[in-house]
């Protein structure tokens, strides 16, 4: 076999991924809204947040456990999902998972008291993980190295307008029909995309699908946690999220309560960090194309540190007021789109045939994080913007320590 004649067939191999039908603007579309499951169960409610805590008769702390609940269930429902996908493909991996979050959404809906409604949740978010971590898996499916963090960001700006439009929505939604009518919205959603899923390929052909036991696939994730760049990129990312979620959680009560900006506006100023996000995206897709994902990674890290230490002495001191702390929570909350698709794709790219589990760690991981963080501003909330501010900072040193398990070791020198 002649040298040329191989290098054709390993092209062909590493191509796969691409063989026809290649990817449509429309699949991509799918994709983006199942990544955007993460952010459509939180963002749409948090308007709502303060008026719940009164209906329920519960204080704000508790309320904010909605959201901590959610992420235990995201976090730890992902593990399970990525390695079923992994070996069943995504699509009834997905599928299931959608029909799971329909029935949580409808019993949040129903619930009449904080500790239901947080359980509840919890069954939600077991369903919405699954969408979340395999979107990030059908990506490296169809694509790889840097194209994947071309696309991943491309699918994060998309996928940002749903938390750009969630508060806003969700505040009208509550202005009009009350709380409980954001969650039978959620069923409807649910029930769409399950619908929308099944008009697209299954990206894992069942050649490629890996076949050993469950059992076996499950402790694979002990081996994957031995991997030091690998613990680098789950770092940055956890930390980072550590960092949005508290900013998820503490800013409805911080804008609201605290500083009397009206509900139906909150979704303005929540949309600020969006947007933030989606130009980041932008400009990272540019950036690794000129400089890899791994430098992108370590500038955007640098900006977290800033940002959110800058967040915390506005949090403690109160100076400039509302927009003294805004304008850091939005550059913090905008290294997003340097941070995300990068550790993403820098997590999978050592592990193809494992796309699914080292995608579901990375967002157990991820989201996991975001229970500490959420949980945090809660344990600590005491009516003022400092248990945030604390948390956002913590995260930026956080994330930017964990970039030095991403340099070269001793031994690689």
């Amino acid at each position: 076999m002649t040298d040329s004649t191989q290098s054709e067939i390993c092209v062909d191999t590493d191509a796969f991924a691409l063989a026809e039908p290649r990817p449509t603007w429309y699949v991509l579309g799918v994709l983006s809204l199942l990544m955007g499951f993460a952010s459509i169960s939180t963002d749409l409610y948090l308007p709502a947040m303060p008026l719940m805590s009164q209906a329920l008769q519960t204080n704000a702390g508790t309320i904010e456990w909605t959201i901590s609940g959610y992420l235990i269930g995201f976090s730890s429902g992902q593990l399970l999902w990525g390695p079923l996908s992994d070996r069943f493909g995504r699509r009834l991996a997905v599928g299931s998972g959608l029909l799971l979050f329909v029935i949580g959404s409808a019993g949040c809906a129903l619930s009449n008291d904080a500790m239901t409604l947080i359980g509840w949740r919890i069954v939600q978010a077991l369903g919405a993980c699954a969408s979340v971590a395999l979107s990030r898996a059908m990506v490296r499916d169809l694509y790889e190295g840097t194209r994947a963090a071309q696309m991943l960001s491309t699918l994060i700006t998309v996928m940002a307008v749903m938390p750009l439009v969630g508060p806003l929505l969700g505040g009208q939604i509550v202005a009009v029909s009350g709380w409980r009518a954001i969650f039978w919205f959620l069923v409807a959603v649910g029930l769409v995309t399950l619908g929308a899923l099944y008009t697209i390929p299954e990206t894992l052909p069942a050649e490629r699908r890996n076949r050993e036991p469950l059992g076996r696939a499950l402790l694979r994730y002990f081996e994957l946690l031995t991997k030091r760049r690998l613990l680098g990129y789950l770092g940055a990312g956890g930390f980072l999220y550590a960092g949005m979620f508290a900013y998820v959680a503490g800013t409805p009560f911080v804008y609201i309560s605290y500083y009397h900006v009206p509900a139906r506006c909150y979704g303005l100023l929540f949309g600020l960090g969006i947007i933030g996000i989606m130009l980041a995206n932008t400009l990272n897709r540019k950036l690794v194309s000129r400089f890899g994902y791994d430098s992108v990674l370590m500038v955007g890290g640098i900006v977290a540190l800033g940002t959110g230490i800058w967040a915390g002495f506005a949090a403690h001191s109160g100076v400039g007021g509302l927009w003294g702390l805004v304008v850091p929570l939005l550059l913090f909350a905008s290294t997003t789109g340097f941070i995300v698709a990068n550790s993403i794709t820098g997590a999978l790219a050592d592990f193809p045939q494992n796309a699914g589990a080292v995608s579901a760690l990375t967002g157990a991981v991820q989201y996991g994080s975001g229970i500490f963080g959420s949980g945090l501003v809660g344990l600590w909330s005491n009516g003022t913007p400092w248990p945030l501010g604390l948390v956002v900072a913590l995260s930026g040193v956080g994330c930017l320590l964990s970039m030095i398990l991403l340099l070269p070791s001793k031994e690689q020198k």
